[in-house]
């Protein structure tokens, strides 16, 4: 991909196996539609009245730390912490008819980065991915866990070097052993 002036974008990274994307997160929900979804951050889980305040689809461009054009999609759900929607959480079919809705008006790419947006409307909004949803006890649970920064020309050359297979000291690496 090209910049507007011609510049070659760095390739993108691939997601984090451990990050989810909306249509992930919408696969694993179908059978599950009557079960509460629960979200669980900083040890807990959200309070059963929670609310999906915001869904935000954007189209990034920037550039990163080793000055190379980066382009992305992310897909946000804000998440309102609170306990004003009754004694259970939302059903998983709820939360995903709201996705839904969200996509009638906003063109939502499956396939793009997933963030989580939380607060309790006191502390400051966190960043969280999701992992897989996994079943416990009725409930479809989903751990949200804090959303690191990272150095993209560092990550890019880690993933170069895991899929050459040699560590970075090896022979096959083509490089001496480090001291």
């Amino acid at each position: 991909m090209l910049t507007s002036d011609n510049r070659k974008i760095a390739p993108a990274l691939p997601l984090d196996p451990s990050d989810l994307t909306i249509g992930d997160l919408l696969d694993a929900l179908a059978g599950h539609k009557d079960k509460p979804l629960v979200f669980h951050y900083d040890g807990r889980p959200v309070k059963p009245g929670y609310h999906v305040t915001e869904v935000k689809a954007g189209q990034f461009s920037a550039l990163d730390c080793g000055a190379n054009p980066e382009a992305w999609t992310e897909i946000f759900v804000q998440l309102w912490d609170v306990d004003e929607g009754g004694p259970v959480h939302m059903p998983a079919g709820k939360f995903a008819a709201i996705i839904r809705k969200v996509a009638d008006h906003v063109a939502l790419d499956p396939s793009a980065k997933l963030t989580f947006e939380v607060s309790d409307g006191v502390r400051p909004m966190e960043l969280h991915k999701a992992s897989r949803p996994s079943l416990v006890g009725g409930a479809v649970e989903v751990e949200l866990s804090p959303r690191p920064a990272s150095c993209k020309p560092r990550d890019r050359w880690l993933e170069e070097q895991r899929l050459a297979g040699a560590p970075c000291c090896s022979p096959a690496g083509g490089k001496a052993c480090c001291s």
